[in-house]
C-alpha cells in the first residue's frame, strides 16, 4: 500500500487550485492531484468537463456539507473508486498475495 507514496508519485499529493463558474459564481476549488485525475476520469465516463462533474456536486452532494464543496469532491472521488471504477488487476493480486 505505502508503494504509492514514493518520490516518483510526489505530484498525487501536490495540492492545485482551478478556477470555474458554478451557476455564473466564480469559485477556486483546491485538491490534490490525484483527486483531479478522478474527476478527470469521471467526467470522461460521463461525457461531461471537469466544471460540469462539480457542478453536478454542487447541485446535488453538498447537502451534508453544505460549505466544503472540495471535501465532498473528495468523497466523490473515493466513491466512484470504491463503487464505479473497475477494479485494477494488480490491486487484486496485491490482495491474494497478502491472504495466502
Amino acid at each position: 500500500m505505502f508503494n504509492a507514496c514514493t518520490t516518483e508519485q510526489i505530484n498525487e499529493f501536490i495540492p492545485e487550485k482551478r478556477s470555474l463558474r458554478i451557476h455564473g459564481q466564480s469559485t477556486t476549488v483546491r485538491l490534490e492531484r490525484a483527486f483531479w485525475n478522478v474527476l478527470e476520469e469521471i467526467a470522461s465516463d460521463h461525457d461531461l468537463t471537469v466544471a460540469g462533474v462539480i457542478q453536478e456536486v454542487a447541485d446535488h452532494c453538498l447537502v451534508a456539507n453544505d460549505k466544503n464543496l472540495a471535501s465532498c469532491l473528495r468523497v466523490i472521488c473515493l466513491k466512484y473508486l470504491n463503487i464505479y471504477a473497475p477494479p485494477e488487476p494488480l490491486l487484486k493480486e496485491n490482495k491474494n498475495a497478502r491472504n495466502a
